[in-house]
């Protein structure tokens, strides 16, 4: 094992944020292979700390703005 870090798998409906329990748009790896799920909101409110400690951030925050153009 070369310590490389797994692909991150995409957000789904069951992934909720562990702050409020919204659906989640953000994944934080951090070392020791802990992770953590934020809502929009809530990534926006820490963002400035986990970009400090996170291994990796996957932000699907995007798909908002998608899902307007969906509806249409």
């Amino acid at each position: 094992m070369t310590g490389a870090i797994a692909p991150t798998r995409p957000l789904t409906a069951l992934d909720l944020c562990d702050r409020c329990g919204a659906p989640a748009y953000v994944r934080v790896l951090l070392p020791g292979s802990g992770e953590l799920l934020f809502c929009a909101h809530h990534n926006r409110q820490h963002a400035d700390a986990l970009k400090k400690i996170a291994v990796e951030i996957h932000d699907e925050t995007g798909r908002l703005s998608d899902q307007g153009a969906d509806a249409s």
